[in-house]
């Protein structure tokens, strides 16, 4: 058993991201929740804010703006309405 979450992130227009990742934090409709591998499974209305990627020292960023999240023994799928990766820039 993979200690490896496995994510798919879509939108109506492409797939953002695939892969397999340690941890994910999103926003729900009823407050942020955090998703790891072996979760037990649920669906959940997202709300509009950042849906975090955390892969060892890897974070990716990805503002969304409503849709569903849905976890099951195959790992999570989220499927935004919207959504654009955000990236960080340093000084």
């Amino acid at each position: 058993m993979s200690d490896k979450l496995h994510v798919s992130l879509v939108t109506p227009e492409a797939e953002l991201f695939s892969g397999e990742v340690d941890q994910v934090v999103a926003p729900g409709s009823e407050g942020e929740f955090g998703v790891l591998a072996h979760h037990a499974p649920f669906m959940t209305t997202l709300a509009e804010g950042s849906v975090t990627i955390l892969d060892g020292v890897t974070r990716r960023v990805f503002q969304v703006q409503g849709g569903f999240a849905d976890v099951n023994e195959d790992g999570m799928t989220i499927l935004a309405e919207h959504a654009v990766e955000y990236v960080e820039t340093v000084h």
